[in-house]
């Protein structure tokens, strides 16, 4: 096992190709949650998250080689690759067929070969160590080994010298090498730091080998695919078993909130595995007695397309947009009233779409479809309220957690 001498010396060997990411406190989820929260911004690090850590640690240990390969959701790709380049190593990348778009073209741009297998990462995983043996190519582990950990560790050294008396701290976890790693640093220089981990509830492989429990109904993607690891490492598993506090999971819709949370609140863009630290605090706080607590943001490569879902969904989880279905007479007069509702209620109509369609008899009825920008719920709930009022069958056609079955909750 790896130790606090490693993890000195790694922080040495990498300081002068990485930066030392800020460490910041925040007024708002401070507020929100009762403690005292600080945010550890690894996706402002080089190549947006914190894996190139790891990566130069090493691959600036490698003497003559022909060339490096990895598999990865995106994050150690873009990091094997950069390091990769600064050190003139040829690399090769196998990423996950799903891995978003700005990963794949970011990975290109460094300079690395890229080969796009598998639904998961475990499956481009097995396809580059084929190619590793076929081409004798240098597998570079994404999270299971001790030069890795180590390189993932110096962000525990960064963290106590910004907030040396931090009382816990969340991390996210895939494969568990920044785990592992901020685990011996932080533990080592004070065993009283708590150290939780927090996975996606769609791969919750450490939760359920730590609470010795098989999650049933379990979704098969997930928005925090940087922590979409099947199989736990088998270094990183034995230093979580020793060394972690607690293990939380979190759903998807929760990862989605915390997303936009930072966006709109800390005017910062993290990706769904680092913004899983701020959903476990949101969900967890109750459970979570450490007053000075740290999230680490560990990365910040979100695909856009992503993003733009994700941003509505939060617009209509709390209440800010709403799409609805109208049914009106088809005669004149009717979808006025419908709109000096809207009007009166100072909604803002972004879109209006009827049935376009031509019947060979005169239609009885027909469908509108509204987008409005609103203020909040109870906004929602008054035209929602006054066009039922005035008789028309209203529909949401996209349910946050505000209208459900026609009817306000």
């Amino acid at each position: 096992m790896i130790n606090l001498n490693d993890i000195k010396t790694s922080r040495e060997r990498i300081s002068p190709f990485i930066h030392k990411t800020p460490l910041t406190y925040s007024q708002t989820f401070s507020e929100m949650t009762g403690k005292d929260v600080f945010l550890k911004f690894e996706n402002l690090q080089k190549t947006g998250a914190f894996k190139i850590r790891g990566a130069i640690n090493y691959i600036s240990q490698l003497k003559k080689v022909k060339g490096v390969i990895t598999a990865s959701a995106g994050n150690h790709a873009q990091g094997v690759a950069y390091a990769s380049k600064i050190f003139g190593i040829p690399s090769v990348i196998v990423m996950p067929e799903n891995t978003p778009l700005i990963k794949v073209i970011s990975t290109k741009n460094y300079g690395a070969k890229v080969i796009l297998q598998g639904k998961i990462y475990d499956e481009a995983y097995n396809f580059a160590k084929k190619i590793a043996d076929e081409e004798k190519l240098e597998f570079v582990p994404a999270f299971d080994d001790e030069r890795i950990i180590a390189g993932q560790g110096t962000i525990a050294l960064e963290v106590l010298e910004d907030l040396p008396d931090l009382d816990s701290i969340i991390v996210p976890i895939g494969g568990g090498g920044l785990c592992s790693g901020i685990l011996i640093g932080l533990k080592e220089m004070n065993p009283k730091i708590k150290i939780y981990g927090v996975q996606s509830v769609a791969f919750p492989s450490f939760y359920e080998k730590l609470k010795k429990i098989n999650l049933s109904n379990k979704p098969s993607q997930t928005i925090a695919e940087g922590i979409a690891v099947k199989n736990p490492g088998n270094i990183t598993t034995p230093i979580i078993e020793k060394y972690i506090d607690d293990i939380f999971i979190v759903e998807e819709e929760k990862i989605a909130e915390a997303i936009l949370l930072l966006l709109e609140r800390a005017k910062t863009l993290v990706e769904g595995a680092g913004a899983s630290t701020l959903a476990a605090l949101l969900k967890y706080r109750s459970i979570i007695p450490s007053k000075k607590t740290v999230l680490i943001l560990s990365g910040g490569n979100i695909d856009v397309t992503l993003l733009t879902k994700i941003i509505e969904y939060g617009l209509i989880e709390t209440g800010r947009l709403v799409h609805m279905k109208v049914k009106l007479p088809d005669l004149p007069g009717h979808l006025s009233q419908v709109i000096e509702v809207i009007s009166k209620e100072k909604a803002n109509i972004i879109t209006i779409h009827q049935d376009p369609s031509l019947p060979l008899f005169p239609k009885i009825e027909s469908t509108v479809e509204f987008t409005l920008e609103t203020k909040n719920p109870d906004q929602i709930r008054r035209i929602f309220d006054k066009i039922k009022e005035k008789g028309y069958e209203i529909e949401i056609l996209e349910k946050g957690g505000i209208i459900q079955n026609e009817r306000i909750d």
